[in-house]
This record gives C-alpha cells, structure tokens and sequence, in this order.
C-alpha cells in the first residue's frame, strides 16, 4: 500500500502543511485510515462499518 492510493484528507485539518489530520481511502469492500504524522500505519475498517460511525457523528448520536 502507498503511492497509489488516493488519500483524502479530513475537511477538518486545516491547511495542507498541518501534520495532525486524520486521512481515509477507498479500498474494496474497506475502508484505509491514517494519521498524516504516521503514514505508513493504515488501518483497515469495513465500509459498512465506517459509515455507520460517519452517520452516527453527524446525528451527535455518540454523546459529548
């Protein structure tokens, strides 16, 4: 995994020189998770599974 991924960075991270940003990937049937400071540690969720958690947070169903 690397190069030839496309990384997409969160919209929350600021400019494209800020190392604290979470970053996400398209893989197939997964998502691939990173922190920008640590590329080369990707995690792999399942794409049900994220977007879930991505509905979740927007409904502020996860508390405070």
């Amino acid at each position: 995994m690397g190069a030839s991924i496309g990384w997409q960075k969160s919209s929350f991270s600021g400019p494209d020189d800020n190392p604290d940003c979470l970053e996400l990937a398209a893989a197939a049937h997964s998502i691939l998770i990173r922190e920008s400071d640590e590329p080369r540690t990707i995690l792999t969720a399942p794409a049900a599974g994220v977007r879930a958690l991505l509905r979740s947070v927007k409904r502020g169903a996860l508390g405070t």
